[in-house]
């Protein structure tokens, strides 16, 4: 995984890629002449201060999704709530979708803010084990627009794994933006160390969101995180009077089943789309609680059983392979 560092170009190979230093976005910057000597760089020193900060995590997942729009924030919530339900294990949310900061809302603790202690940022608790951190809790209004490049991006993403006390975890959740970006590139390099359990992949039923998938999953196969399923969201509209189901979003290409297929990547489950998820969302409330018996809870309920499976059956603290972007 190619290093990158805070105050270079946007388009940045990277210290370690055989490019560094030679490719026109190098042009202007204060480490051309280095990158170009053919010199590594040493390692940034964080990435060893964050291991050492999350040995006390035993699991870490990252939910992406490729498609912004697909449920991934209130899959993360959901997926979040339902581990809290066992009390003997600790859950956490960390939000990276560092421009559109919904886990707040979604959780019911929006405007809440951040307290710093000796043993550093105090992450938001919304249950005894259940803790979330979000860039939303330091803006002054969830209005306000986050206009940052990414080497801004990638301080504040070291700042979040190197600096809050996350104390005793069983699972860290990483709710990530749309798409390859910043954000991705900071969490898979800044987590060599600490190492990443695997991907969990959102998508939607149509071709349009499986397109931007597919790169999704194509990233995680090049820095070596492991893919822990795709999870098909908004997959059919069951009726609650006639438990007819009817398909909203068609899935004209084979939907996520046929890709994971064909991707060679392991599926783990459908939720249907149900309005009520959306309303839960808005008022944060939790979904499981309004609806305990619905189709959307069994099916959320059949995944977590299968993402639980996955991370008792490896070992933790899965090392990202570093490879150059």
């Amino acid at each position: 995984m190619a290093d990158v560092p805070n105050n270079a170009p946007i388009e940045c190979p990277g210290t370690q890629s055989d490019q560094a230093g030679k490719v026109s976005a190098c042009n202007g910057c204060a480490n051309q002449k280095l990158c170009s000597s053919g010199v590594k760089l040493p390692p940034d020193p964080a990435i060893e201060e964050i291991k050492r900060r999350l040995e006390s995590v035993k699991h870490k997942l990252l939910i992406l999704s490729g498609k912004g729009g697909v449920g991934k924030s209130s899959f993360t919530a959901h997926l979040a709530r339902g581990l809290a339900t066992n009390e003997d294990e600790d859950i956490a949310i960390l939000d990276v979708d560092l421009c559109g900061p919904s886990i707040p809302r979604i959780m019911g603790v929006e405007g809440h803010q951040v307290f710093q202690s000796m043993s550093g940022w105090s992450p938001v608790f919304i249950e005894d084990n259940l803790s979330i951190m979000s860039i939303g809790f330091l803006l002054s209004s969830p209005a306000d627009a986050v206009i940052w490049r990414g080497p801004k991006k990638n301080g504040l993403i070291k700042q979040f794994l190197r600096d809050v006390d996350w104390g005793e975890l069983d699972y860290l959740l990483v709710d990530t933006p749309p798409g390859t970006s910043d954000e991705h590139i900071s969490i898979a390099q800044y987590l060599k160390g600490a190492g990443i359990d695997g991907a969990i992949i959102i998508t939607t039923p149509q071709e349009v969101a499986l397109l931007d998938v597919r790169k999704e999953i194509n990233f995680c196969k090049k820095v070596g995180i492991p893919v822990l399923g795709v999870v098909e969201n908004m997959s059919g509209f069951i009726c609650p009077k006639c438990k007819m189901e009817s398909q909203i979003f068609p899935p004209t290409t084979g939907g996520g089943q046929q890709m994971a297929k064909d991707m060679e990547v392991p599926f783990i489950g459908k939720i249907p789309l149900d309005p009520r998820i959306g309303q839960c969302c808005d008022e944060g409330r939790s979904y499981f609680s309004e609806v305990p018996d619905s189709p959307a809870t069994k099916a959320y309920q059949s995944i977590i059983e299968e993402i639980r499976k996955f991370c008792s059956d490896k070992p933790t603290n899965h090392v990202v392979d570093e490879k150059d972007e």
